[in-house]
Formats: C-alpha cells, sequence, structure tokens
C-alpha cells in the first residue's frame, strides 16, 4: 500500500469583486404619484406625476417610468370620467324630457 502523499499547496481564499455601482435611489413622489393615480385621485396622481418627473430631470433618480405611468393613468382616469358623467347626464336629461320620472 502506497502512503498518501499530502499536497503542499495551499487554497486561494475565494476572489472578492469590487462592489458595483450603489442603486440608484428612486423618486418617492413618482411612487406617490403612481399611488395616487391607482387609487383613483385623478387630479392629484397627474399633478405629482409631473412634479416626479421635473425631479427625476434634476436629479437623476429613478422613476421616470413611474411617473409616466402615472400621468398616462390619471388622464385616462380623467377622460373616463368625463365620458360617464356625459352619458349620465344625457339619460337623466332624455328621461327628464319624455316625462317618465
Amino acid at each position: 500500500m502506497k502512503p498518501r502523499r499530502r499536497s503542499s499547496a495551499m487554497t486561494t481564499p475565494a476572489s472578492y469583486s469590487a462592489p458595483g455601482a450603489p442603486a440608484r435611489k428612486t423618486n418617492v413622489i413618482s411612487i406617490v404619484a403612481l399611488v395616487v393615480s391607482i387609487v383613483g385621485f385623478t387630479v392629484i396622481g397627474i399633478v405629482l406625476g409631473f412634479i416626479g418627473l421635473n425631479q427625476v430631470k434634476k436629479t437623476g433618480e429613478a422613476g421616470r417610468g413611474l411617473a409616466i405611468a402615472a400621468i398616462i393613468i390619471g388622464f385616462v382616469e380623467l377622460a373616463l370620467l368625463i365620458i360617464y358623467i356625459i352619458v349620465v347626464v344625457v339619460i337623466v336629461g332624455a328621461s327628464a324630457a319624455s316625462g317618465n320620472y
């Protein structure tokens, strides 16, 4: 039986890579604008979306997409609300004109 030879080579420690660039901070106003637009406060969401978009341009923070989404959702909800109001007014006007209460 042959004796086992011990390896004299040392193990190398795990190499550590340099940390990457820090994660970009997301603009809080853009987040709030998106949440407010989704909840249904359309005008507030639109205004906050534009404020967040302006801040993102100035500071370079993340959140441009959130601000744009908040603006789009807010305008779509506002358009649907206007259409709904027009339909209700037309229906009420038609029923009042026909005399059926």
